[in-house]
């Protein structure tokens, strides 16, 4: 899960807006751990697959 849909419990507001200070420590926080993964949209995660699996296949092929 993102930040951007996260509401935050001291102001009933969204983190990404950062209106609070627990907002703004938390979505600094988030970003700092971001995941490589968690940026990518559903489309370039489904490409990657795709590659790999590609990939796999190829090096099935020439093995055999």
């Amino acid at each position: 899960m993102t930040y951007d849909r996260l509401v935050c419990a001291n102001c009933a507001a969204p983190v990404s807006e950062g209106r609070c200070p627990v907002c703004r420590a938390n979505r600094e926080r988030l970003q700092q751990q971001g995941n490589f993964f968690a940026g990518l949209n559903p489309m370039a995660l489904i490409a990657l697959l795709a590659v790999l699996v590609a990939a796999l296949a190829l090096l099935a092929h020439q093995t055999a």
